[in-house]
């Protein structure tokens, strides 16, 4: 009995059946802080978001930091993820509770996000955006939402791999010129 439980077992192991599949090596986690962002880190803000998106927009930044870090702070959130052992950011979530928006509930809306290409496959990003959940949680929303272009799979991936999915609501547009 002995020598054919060793012959199935020899016969599985050089078939590879029963073995897990290997997988590529996953990153560790980047351990992180998130913190409301402060004044000082705006150029920081401005840089990572040129540097993803290829456009510089110091007025945009300066004002979103203004309207987003003064007023309404338990539904206004402006977070930026920092190393744990100090640094410079690694990225940054900017969201809000939004109201009644075409009769809908109110909800929380995440329209920015955005890590330093050379932080991702870190979690910085899914740790930014579990904090903005959070807030959301607390200002008394239960549902989040965000827009996505179709030309962009890697941020689609990024959102459904936190359990996002389409709505009940759709995104409509008009060319005015």
């Amino acid at each position: 009995m002995a020598t054919r439980i060793s012959l199935e077992t020899e016969k599985k192991r050089r078939s590879g059946a029963g073995r897990r599949p290997q997988r590529p090596e996953e990153p560790k986690p980047r351990r992180v802080r998130i913190r409301r962002a402060g004044e000082q880190d705006l150029p920081q803000v401005i840089d990572i978001d040129r540097r993803v998106t290829g456009l510089a927009k110091p007025e945009f930044w300066a004002d979103i930091f203004a309207r987003y870090q003064r007023r309404r702070l338990t539904e206004r959130f402006f977070l930026v993820a920092e190393p744990e052992d100090g640094g410079n950011i690694l990225g940054f979530a900017v969201g809000e509770v939004r109201a009644w928006e075409f009769g809908s509930e109110p909800c929380g809306w995440l329209f920015a996000i955005s890590v330093d290409p050379k932080a991702r496959q870190q979690h910085v990003g899914e740790q930014l955006f579990e904090a903005l959940s959070d807030g959301f949680r607390k200002a008394g929303v239960s549902t989040m939402r965000t827009m996505v272009s179709r030309d962009s799979p890697q941020t689609m991936a990024f959102f459904r791999g936190e359990g996002m999915m389409a709505g009940r609501y759709f995104q409509l547009e008009k060319s005015l010129d």
